[in-house]
């Protein structure tokens, strides 16, 4: 039999532990909050949940241009890119990021794609388009999307105590990741 001072101790640190165990990594007290890596960015990808499954769906940029918005012309050039998702589902599709990049493939600016946020056309293909703002729009050399499903839901630790919202994707790409 242990000494109540040592068992009181144990329980406090066991106590520690659980409560502790909001982190991005996972554990062996069976909590499901993992960060998944990023996927490989590409022109066009196969969309994939945080276990790096293929979710069956193509997301593709179909073209890009530097060109003033219309709405705010007089602020210079943007990066226009048209894209398309194959296989989605037209009201509660897979998201991806995509960002603009330089020839080092360095982000200089994203923004989060939902399939639902696209037009669909008559061989069930979702077509929509896209303005990334960058710093530098001569840098620009290409629009890569990343295969991450950004759809998951983001419930934090606060509000879902018991396994802190499930799996979540990767951390989203951000103005000067390397892709």
């Amino acid at each position: 039999m242990f000494p109540p001072r040592l068992r009181t101790g144990a329980l406090s640190a066991l106590g520690v532990l659980a409560l502790s165990g909001c982190s991005s990594h996972s554990s062996h007290w069976g909590r499901t909050d993992t960060r998944a890596e990023r996927g490989e960015a590409a022109v066009r990808v196969q969309v994939e949940d945080t276990s790096g499954q293929p979710l069956g769906v193509t997301a593709e940029v179909v073209d890009w241009r530097l060109e003033p918005h219309p709405q705010v012309p007089s602020e210079g050039d943007r990066v226009h890119f048209r894209y398309r998702f194959d296989g989605a589902d037209e009201m509660h599709g897979p998201a991806v990021d995509a960002c603009a990049v330089d020839e080092q493939r360095v982000a200089l600016a994203c923004r989060t794609l939902h399939s639902s946020g696209a037009w669909p056309e008559r061989d069930g293909v979702l077509t929509g388009d896209g303005w990334l703002a960058v710093e530098h729009p001569k840098r620009v050399v290409d629009v890569l999307l990343i295969p991450d499903d950004r759809s998951y839901d983001r419930r934090t630790c606060e509000q879902d105590v018991k396994d802190c919202g499930g799996t979540h994707p990767p951390k989203p790409a951000d103005r000067g990741d390397r892709l």
